[in-house]
């Protein structure tokens, strides 16, 4: 698996786009696909963000947002494995690379608190 934080997460939301093209529409999976895809493509944006902050208190505030998203990402990613049972095994490898990106920025924030 490829390490490199910006290179996963953007591939995470380009296929979270793919794959929502893919989700029937309907009064429970419109919402759910609206906030997928903005918690997901908005992990990339403030990871790249972060690595061009201003200052050190400015990037942990970027890596804490980029953190956040990809937890919530895990969140509307279980809702939609609820909402479409015949896509749970998709909807399982998206959590578990949202949750792995979820684990790495939680590590660089807190490395960020040492030095």
């Amino acid at each position: 698996m490829e390490y490199d934080p910006e290179e996963r997460s953007a591939k995470l939301g380009e296929g979270i786009i793919e794959f929502v093209r893919t989700v029937p529409m309907n009064e429970i999976t419109k919402p759910l696909i609206n906030q997928l895809v903005r918690s997901s493509t908005s992990i990339g944006a403030n990871y790249a963000e972060a690595n061009h902050a201003s200052s050190k208190r400015d990037f942990r505030n970027k890596i804490s947002i980029t953190t956040k998203e990809a937890n919530e990402t895990k969140h509307w990613m279980r809702m939609m494995a609820k909402a479409t049972p015949e896509k749970s095994e998709e909807c399982r490898k998206f959590w578990k690379e949202a949750h792995e990106l979820t684990r790495i920025f939680a590590t660089i924030r807190k490395r960020s608190f040492e030095n």
